[in-house]
């Protein structure tokens, strides 16, 4: 799953699960942003009593959460806030697909976050849940690490429209920030899907219908976290819920027009992998059928010298080499060493 952003190699086969990281080790960690038009505070947070200190500031509170391994810490957030006890099996059952829940009170929004991690060229896909209230936004991540350094640096630096604007906005930023990562990823794996058709028609061999069924796993992992995405995005459009407003509701339409084109690409990408396998099987039947010219030639040359020496056995009366004590271990070496130059231009030219 090729460089990927142009500076971290993307291969197939490598979409894995953000518990891999040993994100257990790293434990939970929180980190709060309180910010209006005309003040902002950011800070790291030990406990949810710090977090409750910044509910009824005036501002938007963005609580962010990485890591799900203090299930007490989840539940008290969930008790703190009013969150359903359902909705809290949605935030650490890591598996879920992506959806939307509106609550009245609050909104959870569920979705898979993809960003590359390391120097293995290895593409994360994380579990990550929204609560988005009035004045405040939780986020819930899988593990440490995320796509989001860009909002913050709106936050800080009181860029764009951020500060000015609520909750719901702030949810909006990062949403689009997930699903932009998904173009990094889309791009990384189209250079991918080209080095593999020209593989495929260069050397049709067992590497390369490795990389075919890897391709075709990744891409559907890739539609089954894109097509829900599609409902729950669709659903903020719509603006049914009263803690969107229709001006955010306005650019969520456009991420909503994002992810159709995420899922334009990844059609093309199935196509042309599926293509591909018809390629790679045909380009066999190619390769063999030349194999099979060149032995049938092979064994035309040598069918009426074996016919000849058949006919008439070898039994003449002056045989070069008849009475000479190393011919008959002569013989064999030469046999041994035809049969051994002819498996060697074989694998040369790949027919082994």
């Amino acid at each position: 799953m090729t460089e990927f952003a142009r500076k971290v190699p993307l291969r197939a086969g490598l979409l894995t699960g953000a518990m891999a990281r040993g994100r257990g080790e790293e434990g939970t960690r929180i980190t709060v942003m309180d910010y209006n038009g005309d003040r902002f505070e950011e800070t790291s947070a030990t406990s949810i009593d710090e977090c409750l200190a910044f509910k009824d500031s005036g501002g938007v509170t963005w609580i962010n959460v990485e890591g799900l391994d203090d299930p007490g810490l989840i539940e008290s957030f969930g008790e703190r806030f009013g969150l359903h006890e359902l909705h809290l099996e949605d935030i650490v059952d890591t598996s879920g697909r992506p959806k939307l829940e509106d609550y009245g009170d609050y909104i959870l929004v569920i979705l898979k976050m993809l960003y590359p991690w390391g120097e293995g060229a290895q593409i994360v896909s994380e579990h990550v849940s929204l609560v988005i209230g009035g004045n405040y936004l939780i986020s819930f991540q899988e593990g440490r690490g995320d796509v989001f350094d860009a909002v913050r640096k709106l936050i800080r630096k009181n860029k764009g429209r951020v500060r000015g604007e609520g909750a719901d906005y702030l949810a909006y930023l990062l949403v689009d920030a997930v699903v932009d990562g998904y173009f990094t990823v889309m791009e990384g794996l189209g250079e991918f899907v080209e080095e593999t058709e020209e593989a495929v028609l260069d050397r049709p061999d067992r590497t390369a219908i490795g990389d075919i069924h890897e391709l075709k796993t990744d891409m559907l992992y890739l539609r089954k976290a894109v097509m829900p995405l599609r409902e729950v995005v669709g659903e903020l459009v719509r603006g049914d819920s009263e803690l969107v407003t229709d001006s955010t509701g306005v650019h969520f339409r456009d991420v909503y027009d994002h992810i159709i084109q995420i899922m334009d690409i990844l059609d093309t990408y199935r196509d042309i992998v599926s293509n591909m396998l018809d390629t790679y099987l045909s380009s066999l039947s190619n390769r063999m059928n030349e194999i099979m010219k060149f032995l049938t030639m092979f064994s035309t040359i040598f069918i009426p010298l074996t016919f000849l020496s058949g006919v008439f056995g070898m039994n003449f009366t002056y045989l070069f080499g008849k009475d000479w004590y190393w011919s008959y271990p002569l013989f064999w070496l030469g046999a041994v060493l035809i049969a051994l130059g002819m498996l060697l231009m074989f694998k040369k030219k790949q027919w082994l």
